[in-house]
């Protein structure tokens, strides 16, 4: 199924994806670049899906959450998941198609995968290889080594999930647009009519995820796109809420490994 065209005249045309969808082999892969903020509105394919970009950041979205991929992850995407993509950054995309079946272990639900360095360069080498690649030639021997390493990569929780409740969906909205606002669940709580404690149930039963972890999480995202965009870290941690950069970049090694700083260099450096 082809993927939705953007509303931009000046956005690239979004690729034709028949031959990836079709190839008579099991994996296939495509390269892409997309300009910063560039958004393919929601669709879906036959096959599963890994998103990666080697510069910039992706954004994927569906009805069960958000997924947030740097240059060191992947957003993984079962077939027939209806999704919708946004880049921050100008972004290198690289997309991995794969047949039902084609190999086992492989998530059944959307998540972010880790990108080892291996992966990222048989990624890259993949999206160069034609979709009706042969057995038994390089290609197919490294066609077939990326669908390896793709059972063995972890899921990462890079997720906002988006609940359905409405309650809840009104305050994850009002959030995710907001990051940085300081209402904390009693605030919440004031304004929907209802007990704390109420607000605090909805969230743990409907995300898996307390009031300030998907806050937090919503934060550690939304910080994710706006370094990748080159704003400065103390602009992003002042913007996000946090009473200083340290606190921040606490915030933000605990749950990626590395610092805003680290990560903004890093990115800048793939771009």
């Amino acid at each position: 199924m082809d993927i939705a065209p953007d509303t931009d005249p000046a956005a690239p045309a979004d690729p034709d994806l028949f031959s990836y969808e079709a190839s008579p082999r099991p994996v296939a892969a495509l390269a892409v670049d997309y300009p910063d903020g560039h958004r393919v509105r929601r669709h879906r394919h036959r096959r599963a899906q890994l998103l990666y970009a080697i510069s910039g950041v992706l954004v994927v979205d569906t009805a069960a959450g958000i997924w947030v991929a740097p240059p060191t992850r992947g957003v993984w995407v079962p077939a027939w998941t209806p999704h919708g993509i946004r880049v921050s950054g100008a972004a290198r995309v690289r997309a991995v198609f794969v047949e039902a079946g084609a190999a086992g272990r492989l998530p059944a639900q959307c998540c972010v995968l880790s990108v080892t360095p291996l992966l990222r360069e048989l990624i890259v080498a993949a999206s160069a290889v034609p979709a009706d690649w042969r057995l038994g030639t390089r290609d197919g021997r490294l066609m077939l080594l990326l669908l390896d390493e793709l059972r063995q990569e972890p899921a990462l929780p890079l997720h906002l999930p988006q609940p359905a409740e409405p309650r809840l969906a009104r305050i994850c909205r009002a959030l995710a647009r907001h990051p940085g606002e300081p209402a904390g669940a009693a605030d919440w709580a004031r304004r929907l009519g209802v007990d704390p404690k109420t607000v605090h149930r909805l969230f743990l039963r409907h995300t898996g995820m307390t009031f300030g972890r998907w806050r937090q999480q919503a934060r550690l995202l939304a910080a994710m796109e706006r370094l990748a965009r080159g704003e400065r870290v103390l602009d992003v941690a002042l913007e996000l809420g946090y009473e200083s950069p340290s606190a921040f970049a606490a915030m933000f090694r605990k749950a990626t490994g590395e610092t805003p700083s680290a990560y903004a260099a890093r990115g800048g450096a793939a771009a």
